[in-house]
Order: C-alpha cells, then sequence, then structure tokens
C-alpha cells in the first residue's frame, strides 16, 4: 500500500507562489506515475499535471501550463508543484494521487489512480 501525504499549501496574494509537495511511501513508491488535481468547492475534481513513472513525459492542464511546473525530488518517491503567477481561480483543495500503470500517455483521469493524499488547501486573494 502506498501512502501520499502532501505539504506546502497555504494562503498567498494574486500573483504570487507557493510550492507543494508529496511524498510518497510503502508498495513500489519508486516507479509511480505522479499527478496533481484540484477541486474548488462545488466544482469536480480536475487534472492540473503529470509526471510519468520516469519522469520522461510532463503534462499540463492549459489552466496552468506556463505558470506551474511539476518536478520529481532527489528522492525518487517525492513530487512537487512549483506554481507561480497564482490568480484567485487557483483556489482548491491540492490532491496529490499516484498510478502504477507506467506509460507514455498522459494520465488527466482521476480513475486511473490508484493512491490519493489527504490533500492541502491553496488560497489565493485578490
Amino acid at each position: 500500500q502506498v501512502q501520499l501525504v502532501e505539504s506546502g499549501g497555504g494562503l498567498v496574494q494574486a500573483g504570487g507562489s507557493l510550492r507543494v509537495s508529496c511524498a510518497a511511501s510503502g508498495g513500489t513508491s519508486d516507479s509511480l506515475g505522479m499527478g496533481w488535481f484540484r477541486q474548488a468547492p462545488g466544482k469536480e475534481r480536475e487534472f492540473v499535471a503529470y509526471r510519468s513513472w520516469n519522469g520522461g513525459v510532463i503534462h499540463y492542464s492549459d489552466s496552468v501550463k506556463g505558470r506551474f511546473t511539476i518536478s520529481g525530488g532527489n528522492a525518487k518517491n517525492t513530487v512537487y508543484l512549483q506554481m507561480n503567477s497564482l490568480n484567485p481561480e487557483d483556489t482548491a483543495v491540492y490532491y496529490c494521487a499516484a498510478t502504477t500503470l507506467q506509460t507514455h500517455t498522459p494520465l488527466i483521469v482521476p480513475t486511473l489512480y490508484l493512491f490519493w493524499g489527504q490533500g492541502t488547501q491553496v488560497t489565493v486573494s485578490s
């Protein structure tokens, strides 16, 4: 069983930056594809970013492309989401997710992920 723990959320003013982190442990945590999703109040969970198990495939939603960066840490079981030029529409609970699927196709559907973190709140004030 893989456990995911997010950290780094918080409150930031519009135009500011935040970095959220996700640490995976247990199971085959060193061979997982990782994704970030977010869910705002009253809205469905939406895809934000994807990084394949080997780091060879990176993909972003159109709403964050050019502003957000997903990356792996020195430890293979860590992934970061650097968020720049934040705006109030980015306010949501951000979830880290992991998939055992090893594919070069970006995985943007939540049901393709087996493991989920508890979420971390990101609030952007105007």
